[in-house]
């Protein structure tokens, strides 16, 4: 059975199911949720607890086996597998299907995985854990949603702040949740309850983005030219190769060239984003993207990046950085 991150307190308050399955790539959240249905099976009487850590060396009988040993003076165990590569093999798969088809008794077992692709939650290990898990997929706070996600941790310490404010702390912490969770606890230290001044916060939070090569494709994307100059600049900040972020935005500058020569020729969008492995949200993002920059501009900015790449590679005189950034600001204008 799936449920949302948030339905987990009153899904714990209503039953304990015999095994919950985390899925997710933020760290902060896979931490909260873990660490309330651990606090959760303790006040159960699951106080015996096991943990596993699954690499290629994991002896996978002893996950059995510790299904079966039980304690002596009748405590209940408390299971908690982890694996960070999400990809258990072969033997793991068929060890996990085994357990789930039997699952323990008087053992809550908690298992955490990365996001998984879709080969995996084909395969059939998956599928046992989703017939007989309680599966809390955890998805990453998106740059839209951050304020508001921000406003309600704030609440949660009764504080609050104006919008203009939450935007201000979202810039500052984006791609770093975990950097947001300690600035929101850190403004509850320093200040009292209720409103908090633009001012306040300001004097308080430091600069602790992390950015990404992806999310300054999809700001070049949008045409966001405050949003990707902010991020180029991070990414020059952190030591990031320039030969990296060139590489990304080229692949995204051929990507559209590809699903606008498709779109020109008659094929169907939808086909086109599936071939192109675009899916979500994003697909409204690349294809607004593909309607407003012309072939020429795409096959233009193309040109560019093979300049900048002879830039870096010491072939061509020039600053790399300051090309990158002209690279994308120059897809911020293009209307078909």
């Amino acid at each position: 059975m799936r449920i949302k991150l948030e339905q987990l307190p009153q899904s714990l308050l209503k039953q304990t199911a015999p095994l919950y399955t985390l899925l997710g790539n933020e760290p902060l959240l896979i931490m909260e949720a873990a660490d309330l249905i651990r606090t959760h099976a303790y006040q159960q009487g699951y106080t015996e607890r096991e943990l596993f850590i699954i690499d290629q060396h994991f002896a996978w009988p002893d996950l059995l086996n510790a299904g079966t040993n039980l304690s002596l003076f009748g405590e209940r165990k408390f299971l908690d597998i982890r694996i960070p590569s999400g990809k258990p093999g072969k033997e793991g798969g068929k060890t996990i299907e085994t357990f789930c088809n039997n699952l323990p008794m008087d053992v809550l077992t908690l298992v955490t995985l990365p996001k998984i692709d879709k080969q995996s939650q084909a395969a059939k290990w998956f599928k046992a854990l989703e017939q007989y898990a309680t599966l809390i997929p955890i998805y990453s706070i998106e740059r839209q949603q951050l304020p508001n996600w921000i406003g309600q941790r704030l609440a949660r310490q009764q504080q609050k702040t104006d919008t203009t404010t939450l935007q201000f702390l979202a810039d500052q912490v984006e791609g770093n949740l975990l950097a947001a969770h300690q600035e929101i606890q850190k403004l509850a230290l320093i200040y009292p309850a209720g409103d908090l001044s633009f001012e306040q916060v300001k004097d308080v939070v430091l600069d602790v983005a992390r950015y990404d090569v992806y999310q300054l494709s999809d700001a070049m994307l949008a045409a966001d030219i405050t949003r990707y100059t902010r991020i180029l600049s991070g990414l020059q900040g952190e030591g990031t190769p320039p030969l990296l972020i060139l590489a990304t935005l080229t692949e995204q500058i051929r990507q559209l060239i590809n699903i606008r020569a498709g779109l020109n020729a008659g094929q169907s969008a939808t086909q086109l984003l599936s071939t192109a492995k675009i899916w979500g949200e994003r697909q409204k993002t690349v294809m607004v993207a593909c309607k407003r920059i012309t072939m020429q501009s795409l096959m233009q900015g193309l040109s560019q990046a093979a300049e900048i790449d002879r830039i870096i590679k010491g072939v061509a005189l020039g600053d790399s950085w300051e090309e990158l950034l002209q690279l994308g600001l120059g897809f911020a204008a293009p209307k078909t």
